[in-house]
C-alpha cells in the first residue's frame, strides 16, 4: 500500500545571506519575509514600489526529515512537488534530483537511491526570474508584445521578460494588480512510498449521458513492479464493475467500462441540481485490495454549440440538451500571494456568485490553474466554469524547449481538472488573436506592425504551434469530447480576415471594451451586442473602510500617490471622475466620491447586463470583468479584496434573476417592457405598470397580460415616451412595473426618463425596524419621499438580502442580513450589529440635489 506524508517543517533565506528564517510551505518570499517581520506591508500605502528588490535575489528553502524502516523497506520511493515557482534546484543529502522552469506543472523525482536511514536534508534553490530571463530576451534579439508587464515598475525599463516564464503572468503587474514576482514553494511537497502497485490516476470519461441512462469508461492507470493478473473493481451510485487484467511492468492504461440507469444529473445553478457521484477504482490481487483511488464528478452531457443560422452562428452551452445563458463574471486570482487564498475565500466567492445567481465563472488567463478546492466548490455549487489556459495578452517565444515545456503542462492540467463536471469549456488564451490580428492590418493592438514580415511569421507560427496544434491536441486526447476554443474573443477558426471579433461579430465571443477604454456612453451597451459577451467592465474604489485598510486620512484624494498606486489602469482615475460628472451628481467629499463611483459602476453594469439578457437567444452569455481582485485597489472587480460586496454586486443580483423585467428607454420615443425567463418551463400573468412621483403618488397606470415560453426572452408591452409623460416633469417621475402571477409578483423593474444627475430629489427621512427571524435579523425600510441608492452598512462583516437599491414612499422595503462564516454555509442569518442606512442624498453636494 501506498504511504505520503508532507513535508511542512522549512526555512529560508536570501542565498547572498547568512542567517535562516522560519517559513511557512505552502508560501512564497514575500509572504514569508513579510512573517518575519523583514519587509512591510507590500499592500499598504505605495510599499509595492519598496519592494521590487525581492525578484532580483536567488533564494534558498530547506528542511530536514527522518525516514523510518517503513518508508525504506518500500522498494519505490518519489519524492513530489505539486508547484515550485518557478526556476529552482532540488538537492536531497547533497545531490541535485532536478531542475525545474514552470510553476504550473507538478514535478516527481526518484529518491530511493537517496533516501537514508535517519535523518535527511532537502534544499531548494530559487533562482531570480529577473535574472533567468533577461538573457532570454537579450539571446532573442528582439522584444514581444507583453502590454500589461509592468516592467518599468520592477526597473527593467521597456524589458518585458513575462512572456519567457511559465508562471502566473500576472504575477509581472497588470491594469489591476501590482508587481509581486514571486519565488517559492506554492503547493504541497511530500514524500510518497509503495511497493507492487500504485494507482496513478482514475479518469471517468462520460460517453453518452441522458436521463434513461450514462454510459461511462473508468480510465485508470496504474503502475506495476512486476507482469501480473489482478480485478480491477469500480463502485459508484451503488453499483460495482469488475474485470480481470493483466497488468504489465511499468506503466498500464486500463478501461473498464460502466453503465448506470436513470442517473441523476449535474445541473447548474438554475436548472436543477448539481448531483455528484464518488467511484473507487480497487485493485485486488490474490483478493486483498492493494491500491485504490476515489474521484468525484458529476454526470451531465455539455457541448459548445457553433451551428450557422440567420444571424451568423450561434454561441452557448448546451447541458443536458438545454440551452444555458451563462450569466457570471471573469474571475482572476483571490490574492497577489497564492497561498494566502484559504477555503474559506474561495467558498465565499463561489457562494456570493450563487447569492448574485451566476451560473458561470470564466478562470482568466493571466492568472493560474486553480486550486483543486475551487472547483470542487463549483462542482458543489453547480457553477460552470470556462477555463482559461494560462496565456493572456502576450506573444509567446518558440522552440522546441518551451514547447515541451507548454505541452507537458496542458497535460497536467488538463488530466488534474477533467473530472469536474463544472468545467464545461477550455480555452487557449486571453485576448492573444484580436491583438495580433494576424490577418487584417487594420484591427488589432498595433503589435504585428511592430515587426518586420520574417519576425511576423515566426511569432505567428510559434502562436499557432501552442493554440492551433499543442493545447486542443492535449485536450482531445486526455479530455476527449471537452470543447476548445482557441481565444477569446474570436469568432471563429477560419485562418483569414473572418477569424478576429469585433463589436458587431455575429459568431464566436465578444470582449465589448468601447465603454471605459474608449469612453464611449453607457447607452452602447444596448448597441454592441454578441453571441456571448465574454467581457465588458467599469470600474469603481472600494468602500472606505477598505480603502482605509491601504491608505491613511490624508491620501484621501484622488491623485494622491497612494490612490494613484492604487490605480493600475493609467487613465482610470480621471475616467471614472469624466463618466461622473456626466451621469451623476456631484460627490461632497472623497468618502461620498468612493460610494458614487461604485453607484456609477452598478448603473453601468445594470444596463450591460440587461440588454445582453432581452437579446436571448441571440445572445447567450454575459460574463462581465471581474468578480473579485487579488490585493485592494481601484478596479472593475464587483467585490473589493476583502470579500465585501460592492453596489455591482447587488445590482448583479438582480439583473441576473431566473425572471427579469427589464425596461428599455433606447427605442426613439418608445419604453420597451421586457421579460426575460431562464425556466425551463413557460411564464403567465399580468403585467402591472405605474408611473408615480417622487412622492409615491401613483399618477397612471397600465395593465396587460403577459406571456412567455421556456428560456426565452420578449418585449411584453411598449408604451409611448410622449404618452407616458404628457406634461410631466421627467425629472420627478419614475416608471414601475410588477408581474403578478399565481406565485405572486416574480419579478420588478424601474426606468427613469433622464439619467441620476438630473433627477429632483429631496432628503428622504428613512426608517429602519429591527425584526428577529430565524435567528437573524430583519430590517424593514420605509421613506417618506424617492431615496435613491440606498446603502445599508453593517457593523458585522456580511451580506444583505438586497443592497443598493432605490425606496419609494408606500414600497417598504424588507431586508435580511446575512452575516460570513467559515463554516459550509459560508452566509448564516445573524445580527448585523450597528446599521448604518443611507441614500444618494447623503453622498452628494446639497446644491446638486434638485
Amino acid at each position: 500500500m501506498r504511504l505520503s506524508v508532507v513535508l511542512d517543517q522549512w526555512r529560508f533565506k536570501a542565498c547572498d545571506q547568512e542567517g535562516w528564517l522560519p517559513a511557512k510551505v505552502p508560501g512564497c518570499v514575500h509572504t514569508d519575509l513579510l512573517r518575519n517581520e523583514q519587509i512591510p506591508a507590500p499592500f499598504y500605502g505605495t510599499n509595492e514600489q519598496e519592494l521590487q528588490w525581492i525578484d532580483k535575489q536567488d533564494w534558498e528553502y530547506e528542511t530536514r526529515f527522518v525516514a523510518g524502516d517503513e518508508w525504506l523497506s518500500h522498494s519505490r520511493l518519489e519524492l513530489v512537488m505539486e508547484g515550485l515557482d518557478t526556476y529552482a534546484e532540488v538537492s536531497l543529502n547533497g545531490v541535485c534530483l532536478l531542475q525545474t522552469d514552470n510553476m504550473f506543472r507538478t514535478w516527481r523525482a526518484d529518491v530511493k537511491r537517496l533516501l537514508q536511514s535517519g535523518s535527511n536534508h532537502l534544499h531548494i534553490r530559487f533562482r531570480s526570474p529577473v535574472k533567468e530571463d533577461l538573457p532570454k530576451l537579450e539571446q532573442l534579439g528582439y522584444s514581444l508584445p507583453a502590454t500589461n508587464d509592468q516592467s518599468e515598475a520592477g526597473g527593467l525599463g521597456n524589458r518585458k521578460i513575462s512572456v519567457f516564464a511559465r508562471k502566473a503572468p500576472y504575477h509581472y503587474g497588470w491594469d489591476w494588480g501590482p508587481r509581486f514576482v514571486t519565488s517559492g514553494i506554492w503547493r504541497p511537497v511530500r514524500l510518497e512510498a509503495w511497493s507492487g502497485w500504485r494507482m496513478r490516476d482514475v479518469y471517468i470519461q462520460q460517453q453518452k449521458v441522458t436521463e434513461q441512462e450514462a454510459k461511462l469508461c473508468a480510465v485508470v492507470e496504474i503502475e506495476a513492479e512486476q507482469p501480473e493478473e489482478v480485478q480491477l473493481r469500480l463502485s459508484g451510485g451503488g453499483q460495482v464493475w469488475e474485470q480481470t487484467v493483466s497488468l504489465a511492468a511499468g506503466e498500464n492504461t486500463v478501461r473498464l467500462e460502466a453503465v448506470i440507469a436513470e442517473p441523476r444529473l449535474w445541473w447548474c445553478r438554475g436548472l436543477g441540481e448539481p448531483a455528484l457521484y464518488t467511484f473507487t477504482a480497487e485493485l485486488l490481487a490474490g483478493g486483498t485490495v492493494v491500491a485504490e483511488r476515489s474521484v468525484r464528478t458529476g454526470l451531465r452531457q455539455v457541448r459548445l454549440v457553433r451551428e450557422k443560422d440567420t444571424y451568423g452562428s450561434t454561441f452557448y452551452i448546451e447541458l443536458n440538451g438545454v440551452p444555458v445563458f451563462a450569466k457570471g463574471a471573469n474571475h482572476i486570482p483571490n490574492d497577489s500571494f497564492l497561498t494566502e487564498v484559504t477555503e474559506e475565500r474561495y467558498r465565499h466567492e463561489i457562494a456570493s456568485a450563487v447569492e448574485a445567481n451566476m451560473n458561470m465563472l470564466r478562470v482568466w488567463g493571466g492568472g493560474v490553474y486553480e486550486d483543486d478546492r475551487f472547483y470542487e466548490l463549483c462542482d458543489e455549487y453547480g457553477v460552470l466554469v470556462w477555463q482559461d489556459f494560462m496565456f493572456a495578452c502576450s506573444m509567446y517565444p518558440g522552440g522546441a524547449a518551451f514547447q515541451s515545456n507548454v505541452r507537458e503542462e496542458a497535460v497536467q492540467n488538463v488530466k488534474r481538472l477533467r473530472n469536474h463536471p463544472s468545467i464545461v469549456l477550455w480555452c487557449g488564451n486571453n485576448e492573444i488573436d484580436i491583438a495580433w490580428s494576424q490577418y487584417d492590418d487594420e484591427r488589432g493592438w498595433g503589435w504585428r506592425r511592430a515587426y518586420s514580415p520574417e519576425l511576423q511569421a515566426r511569432i505567428w507560427a510559434d502562436y499557432e504551434a501552442i493554440f492551433h496544434r499543442i493545447l486542443p491536441e492535449a485536450v482531445e486526447q486526455y479530455a476527449p469530447g471537452t470543447d476548445y476554443w482557441p481565444s477569446s474573443p474570436m469568432v471563429e477558426l477560419t485562418g483569414d480576415i473572418r477569424q478576429h471579433a469585433t463589436n458587431s461579430t455575429t459568431g464566436g465571443d465578444i470582449h465589448y471594451w468601447g465603454v471605459w477604454h474608449a469612453v464611449e456612453p453607457f447607452a452602447n451597451y444596448n448597441i454592441h451586442i454578441g453571441r456571448f459577451m465574454s467581457e465588458y467592465g467599469f470600474q469603481s474604489f472600494p468602500e472606505y473602510r477598505s480603502v482605509r485598510a491601504y491608505a491613511e486620512e490624508g491620501d484621501m484624494e484622488l491623485e494622491s500617490p497612494v490612490m494613484l498606486s492604487h490605480q493600475k489602469n493609467g487613465h482610470g482615475n480621471r475616467l471614472i471622475k469624466e463618466y461622473m460628472e456626466l451621469y451623476m451628481k456631484e460627490a461632497k467629499d472623497f468618502p461620498s466620491f468612493l460610494y458614487m463611483s461604485q453607484v456609477l459602476q452598478a448603473e453601468a453594469m445594470k444596463i450591460a447586463i440587461e440588454a445582453h439578457r432581452r437579446r436571448k437567444p441571440y445572445c447567450m452569455g454575459t460574463l462581465y470583468w471581474q468578480m473579485n481582485d487579488c490585493w485592494p485597489v481601484a478596479s472593475w472587480a464587483s467585490m473589493d479584496y476583502y470579500g465585501r460586496w460592492k453596489a455591482t454586486q447587488y445590482a448583479v443580483k438582480r439583473s441576473f434573476e431566473d425572471i427579469l423585467l427589464s425596461m428599455d428607454g433606447t427605442l426613439g420615443g418608445m419604453v420597451g417592457i421586457h421579460l426575460v425567463s431562464d425556466r425551463l418551463e413557460p411564464v403567465s400573468g399580468t403585467l402591472q405598470v405605474r408611473l408615480l412621483n417622487f412622492a409615491g403618488n401613483v399618477l397612471k397606470t397600465w395593465s396587460a397580460p403577459a406571456a412567455i415560453g421556456g428560456n426565452t426572452a420578449g418585449c411584453t408591452l411598449t408604451l409611448s415616451t410622449g404618452s407616458i409623460l404628457a406634461e410631466l416633469d421627467p425629472k420627478e417621475v419614475v416608471l414601475m412595473a410588477e408581474l403578478h402571477t399565481e406565485e405572486g409578483i416574480i419579478a420588478r423593474a424601474s426606468h427613469y426618463f433622464v439619467p441620476s444627475k438630473q433627477l429632483k430629489l429631496s432628503r428622504p427621512s428613512i426608517t429602519v425596524t429591527r425584526c428577529e427571524l430565524d435567528g437573524g435579523i430583519v430590517l424593514l425600510l420605509e421613506t417618506d419621499v424617492l431615496a435613491k441608492h440606498v446603502w445599508l452598512s453593517s457593523e458585522a462583516e456580511g451580506i444583505f438580502s438586497d443592497n443598493n437599491f432605490d425606496l419609494l414612499p408606500g414600497q417598504p422595503a424588507t431586508i435580511l442580513f446575512k452575516a460570513r462564516s467559515d463554516g459550509n454555509q459560508p452566509f448564516l442569518p445573524a445580527d448585523p450589529g450597528k446599521v448604518v442606512v443611507r441614500s444618494m442624498a447623503d453622498f452628494v453636494k446639497e446644491d446638486t440635489l434638485s
